[in-house]
């Protein structure tokens, strides 16, 4: 097995100039921006917008991690776009939420709702899943994923945030398929990255969450922002931040079981900032719940996300403000 480089930058705070820098560095230390991305290609952002929630919560992707990997890129010479399929809501409320609409604009940066299902094979048993074809249609995916508790997967740190690829509420749906079994799941969560291929994961745990993640959790100050293009090595070194082991992570456990990845601390390299010597040992895990939805749940689901996504379109008509930029 190879040994995959993940890059640590320290980074206290979300002031505009650090997190540029440290972005920058994350680049330079992989290869540079060349190794990644062509002049003039067209290049996904995926942060996760779960939920709109405003920036202070730790829900969501940090705005300036977003604006300042976008700013890089447009500077370049490529041509990057944000985009996500929300659980609730939709991508443009999420946007809103984390006040990043005039950022944006200013940059000349479209945002687009992951949607337009294509039916894809996925991973080794082919199972058929709808990934949006905005995402396949990228040349490259950049994954921005949070740093993140979670109530059904203990946590998450890069590997699931490619899951909001797989358009509106069929995620719902896979739960209830897939759910019944830890491994199942995350075989599938796994085959849908290794499918989209991310040339890059950079996850956001400048200040990350813990507690009842995914959305209810507690925002706290971590300080780093980790990178890597191997997504099990870089959740592997996450665990390491925080005193998790990594066999208590249910997609790393699976990723070892299938050979996907690096989960051997010993054969990560570690670029940029060196590991601390004296890790969190008080980050707080979530109350585990079921993977599994019941059918209950999925209709449910799918009946609060109509008539959310009606209540945005109606609101918008009313203010004359449905635009896509």
């Amino acid at each position: 097995m190879s040994s995959p480089t993940v890059t640590l930058t320290r980074c206290t705070d979300y002031s505009r100039p650090k997190i540029a820098e440290a972005i920058q560095k994350h680049f330079e230390l992989l290869g540079g921006l060349e190794k990644f991305i062509s002049r003039g290609d067209t290049v996904l952002l995926k942060p996760n917008f779960i939920t709109p929630k405003a920036r202070r919560c730790a829900t969501q992707t940090d705005p300036a991690v977003i604006i300042e990997t976008a700013r890089l890129l447009k500077d370049f010479g490529a041509m990057p776009f944000i985009a996500d399929s929300p659980a609730w809501s939709n991508v443009f409320t999420c946007i809103k939420a984390l006040n990043m609409e005039e950022d944006l604009k200013k940059l000349a940066v479209p945002v687009k709702q992951l949607d337009k299902p294509k039916k894809c094979r996925i991973g080794t048993n082919n199972t058929t899943v709808g990934i949006s074809s905005v995402a396949l249609d990228a040349d490259v995916i950049i994954n921005l994923a949070k740093f993140k508790t979670h109530q059904q997967l203990t946590a998450t740190f890069a590997v699931k945030n490619m899951f909001g690829c797989v358009s509106g509420k069929q995620k719902a749906y896979w739960h209830f398929a897939k759910g019944k079994k830890a491994d199942d799941f995350c075989e599938l969560l796994i085959g849908i990255y290794k499918f989209l291929n991310p040339a890059l994961t950079i996850i956001d745990a400048v200040t990350a969450m813990d507690g009842p993640g995914p959305i209810r959790g507690r925002a706290r100050p971590l300080g780093w922002l980790i990178g890597g293009s191997d997504p099990i090595a870089c959740e592997t070194v996450c665990c390491k931040l925080v005193n998790i082991k990594p066999e208590e992570i249910p997609i790393i456990k699976t990723a070892k079981q299938t050979g996907f990845g690096c989960c051997d601390m010993d054969k990560i390299k570690i670029a940029g900032d060196s590991l601390p010597e004296n890790v969190c040992t008080d980050f707080e895990l979530a109350e585990p719940v079921p993977i599994r939805f019941s059918l209950l749940h999925v209709c449910r689901s799918i009946c609060k996300q109509v008539l959310l996504l009606a209540k945005s379109t109606i609101k918008k008509i009313k203010i004359g403000r449905l635009r896509f930029w």
